[in-house]
């Protein structure tokens, strides 16, 4: 039997998904192949809960002790939305220790997390990307460049964070400034975006059976101005699985999906969120360790593809084990 560590929390503000998230991977791990433990990251501590005693990790080596036995680790499932897994901090130093993970590798997460960076790399590789502008902390804000370069409305973002932290739709060049401030309350860069009018999807991704596989895309109506925190966790948006495309757009973004995939060098259970405009997919933002807590939107794709959550954690460890 594998011992597998659940690891979770962190400190960004998606604290509460992450604790949501670890707590659904224990709950459906093969308890027949891997018994799972959940670690929990908080203000550089690391622990882990048995029999409501808090044991801390010995980060020399990715242990515990209980009962004077060292307890070790096979493998990392990560469940730590936004830093230090989301961005690519912590992978080395299970890489260091030979520790096999469930997420992208450092390099290709902290590429992805930087939506400046990652857009950049996309639009190279020729996928669709709104255009953007970006601006460091304390930068002379130009509201009308950025009025004449991207239009209005725009939105803008903290150009590394999740869950939508942060983001504010646009309207009125008075109101670009304060905008802008309230992505740098949750990064030293915002980032401002071209908005994109249309149908708002998005597809998960893992390797299924050897072969990547883009799941049933899931289309998104905000009740809100956008797809923002309420409307993601607080149930103030409908998410329709399968989506209400045609076959062919269906197959156009799940083969952009894969095709992301494959050339971004993505690894275990991914996300890509898209907005089809004028029949262009535009890809939006890449997810690589996306939220599986109950009212997220890869259980519902997986149960739409008839995969249980148990066969989709076990084919993630099983593929990502050895690399």
């Amino acid at each position: 039997m594998k011992e597998i560590a659940i690891l979770t929390g962190g400190d960004s503000a998606e604290y509460e998904i992450s604790i949501q998230t670890s707590e659904v991977v224990l709950n459906n791990l093969k308890s027949n192949k891997y018994k799972g433990t959940i670690i929990h990251l908080k203000d550089n501590k690391w622990t882990v809960n048995i029999d409501e005693k808090r044991i801390k990790i010995n980060k020399n080596d990715f242990s515990y002790c209980i009962n004077s036995e060292i307890k070790y680790f096979d493998y990392v499932f990560m469940a730590l939305h936004g830093p230090p897994a989301e961005n690519g901090l912590i992978q080395p130093y299970f890489d260091n220790l030979n520790l096999p993970y469930s997420s992208c590798n450092a390099e290709v997460s902290a590429l992805t997390f930087n939506k400046s960076e990652c857009n950049k790399q996309l639009l190279k590789m020729r996928f669709n990307c709104a255009k953007s502008l970006h601006l460091q902390k304390g930068e002379n804000i130009d509201s009308e460049l950025i009025k004449n370069t991207l239009g209005l409305p725009c939105f803008i973002k903290p150009n590394q964070a999740g869950s939508s932290f942060g983001i504010t739709k646009v309207y009125k060049i008075d109101d670009i400034p304060q905008a802008i401030h309230t992505a740098w309350k949750h990064d030293e860069i915002a980032l401002i975006e071209q908005f994109i009018d249309g149908t708002e999807l998005s597809c998960g991704v893992s390797i299924q059976n050897n072969k990547i596989t883009a799941f049933p895309i899931t289309e998104i109506i905000s009740e809100n101005d956008f797809f923002d925190y309420n409307a993601k966790y607080n149930g103030l948006s409908q998410e329709i699985t399968p989506a209400r495309i045609s076959k062919k757009q269906t197959k156009q973004i799940q083969d952009i999906t894969e095709e992301v995939y494959e050339k971004m060098n993505l690894r275990g259970i991914c996300r890509i969120d898209f907005i089809i405009m004028n029949e262009i997919p535009y890809i939006i933002e890449i997810n690589t360790i996306p939220g599986l807590s109950e009212e997220s939107i890869i259980p519902k794709q997986a149960k739409e593809a008839g995969i249980t959550l148990s066969e989709l954690f076990d084919n993630c460890i099983e593929t990502t084990l050895n690399k």
